[in-house]
């Protein structure tokens, strides 16, 4: 007679998962915090500074005034209507969502195009919605000409130069929001190989707020090309690096930190340049230094589109799209210096679909520590689309990836469920916790995402903006249900008295008994199916195998996944 109780520990050196398809950190009360010196200030101020330093200190006049003409570079914001007549938005892509205060906005990178289609360039779409009637799936950024701003860069020779703000990827700090987009790309005649001050081919550090008129919106005002002096931390291998779209993190202690994707260099035997990988780190400021800093890439080449949070202890969580058809994490406790595989626990677990030609997607990646939970348990959501397996078929053509809600502790793993019925590509999620008192709001959990065209179809000029009011009731439940499975496997162990009596002694005084359990197999059986009790992975009676009232009477083993 077998013991009807199995629990599942989680190995940590391969993959025990899989399935198919695919910060919101909770900062109640920052508006009313003190806020932090405007520590960007530093780098939007440091080329004029340069400049005044190397004047005074006698420095060569044709290096002053090369670095004086780099630095002196002004970037003008523009609403798009301004453009005149024939200048139209042809699509949306890296959709983010971000709260300012109470507000929710989302934020996209906009297509344009003038005089049909022999000028095109790019723009910041963004619109408030947090509005009275939010309460089902609703298109965004419609008329997206009236909602749009173009950056120009002033003194140049075409006074109405547009600058790439491609891949916006933005943190919001107090009432402020960063933003840092374009891409910046190496070339033989670019103005970093020379040492000059900033880069012919920008990524942008841009500043934005919110307008207190009653239609707010967000204006986007200073913009500054990050410095050489970042750049060139690792300027020979690195060919390309621009936003990886969506939110990027403040961490608790105050560093800004944006995901990013690059591409460098790989040399094979003899020092030969054959190939570039693309590689997903970060760029961070470090407020103790006041400078940018570059990470290390992650180990793995060829993975893309990645999304970060902050996790636990200053831990770094990075969710990145690879070309081996998995969806890759990867763990950071030193900002990126180091990168570690969380195989074991989240890494591989999803899949990309892997059709031909397909690009991959950026997912939603927020941690949220949900009202109501009895365990103040600090928790992950991630939404990525998932294809049934005659979708991903590669005979079957272009698959619909329908939007599904994941919910994880980073020990265990709920799909939560669907979010849409559309073809769906990039996503991005918000969480907004109800708040308490004078600043007591309602509580909010929302997905943004890009519908993919279908077909021939031009692609949609639009998003949609989905509130998850009954997913969130699912994640309550989900989580009311592994506290239920905590107590449960808790009760195991033997009460303090009975280890202190134990002359043996007993490893449940060494450890928690609930840390790193995947699962846990008890009395919900039913046919030929062992249920998990924390709603994961089941287990399935074969063969000869009898149930009884008290147990499961085994003739063969009993298969664990």
């Amino acid at each position: 007679m077998l013991s009807r109780v199995a629990a599942v520990k989680a190995p940590r050196t391969h993959n025990r998962r899989r399935v198919t398809g695919s910060s919101g950190r909770r900062r109640e009360g920052r508006e009313s915090e003190p806020q932090r010196p405007h520590i960007f200030r530093h780098l939007f101020y440091s080329a004029v500074l340069l400049l005044v330093v190397m004047m005074c200190c006698g420095a060569g006049g044709g290096a002053a005034q090369a670095a004086g003409q780099s630095s002196q570079k002004k970037f003008e914001w523009k609403e798009i209507k301004d453009e005149g007549e024939g200048v139209t938005v042809k699509s949306l892509g890296a959709p983010g969502l971000l709260k300012v205060g109470n507000d929710v906005f989302a934020v996209a990178e906009a297509q344009c195009k003038k005089n049909s289609d022999s000028i095109t360039f790019t723009g910041i779409a963004s619109q408030i919605i947090t509005i009275d009637n939010a309460d089902k799936p609703m298109e965004v950024l419609n008329g997206a000409e009236d909602k749009t701003q173009v950056l120009e860069e002033k003194g140049s020779e075409d006074s109405k130069k547009k600058v790439d703000v491609s891949r916006p990827t933005t943190v919001v700090e107090g009432k402020d929001i960063y933003m840092i987009a374009g891409t910046y790309s190496s070339n033989p005649t670019d103005d970093c190989q020379d040492g000059a001050d900033v880069a012919n081919l920008k990524l942008l550090l841009v500043k934005g707020q919110v307008s207190d008129e009653e239609n707010k919106k967000i204006h986007w005002k200073d913009a500054h090309t990050l410095p050489c002096t970042f750049l060139n931390q690792e300027h020979k291998s690195w060919t390309r690096l621009t936003g990886g779209g969506g939110s990027g993190v403040t961490m608790e202690d105050g560093t800004l930190l944006f995901p990013v994707e690059g591409t460098r260099k790989v040399e094979t035997a003899g020092d030969t340049e054959t190939d570039e990988k693309t590689v997903s780190l970060i760029i961070h400021f470090l407020e103790d230094t006041n400078n940018w800093k570059l990470s290390k890439g992650i180990p793995d080449g060829g993975c893309s589109d990645p999304s970060v949070v902050e996790w636990k202890d200053e831990k770094l969580m990075m969710m990145t799209a690879c070309d081996d058809g998995r969806r890759r994490v990867y763990e950071s406790g030193d900002k990126g210096e180091s990168w570690t595989e969380a195989l074991g626990t989240l890494s591989r677990v999803w899949g990309n679909k892997q059709d031909e030609g397909v690009k991959a997607v950026r997912s939603g990646f927020i941690t949220a520590t949900i009202d109501g939970d009895e365990d103040n348990r600090n928790v992950m959501l991630v939404t990525l689309p998932v294809y049934s397996e005659e979708d991903s078929k590669k005979e079957t053509g272009n698959g619909k990836g329908k939007l599904h809600l994941w919910l994880t502790d980073n020990t265990h793993i709920v799909d939560i469920g669907p979010v849409s019925d559309d073809d769906v590509a990039a996503s991005s999620l918000l969480y907004k916790s109800a708040g308490s008192g004078d600043n007591e709001q309602k509580e909010e959990l929302i997905a943004l995402y890009e519908k993919k065209k279908k077909g021939d179809e031009k692609p949609s000029p639009g998003m949609v903006s989905v509130p998850l009011t009954a997913q969130l009731q699912r994640v309550k439940d989900v989580l009311a249900t592994w506290k239920k499975a905590d107590d449960l496997v808790s009760k195991l162990c033997p009460s303090e008295s009975a280890v202190e009596s134990d002359s043996t002694g007993n490893a449940c005084r060494d450890f928690k008994i609930t840390d790193g359990l995947v699962g846990f197999l008890s009395g919900n059986f039913s046919e030929n199916t062992w249920r998990d009790e924390y709603l994961g992975v089941n287990a399935t009676v074969k063969g000869n195998d009898e149930v009884g009232e008290t147990g499961v009477i085994r003739q063969q083993r009993l298969p664990m996944v």
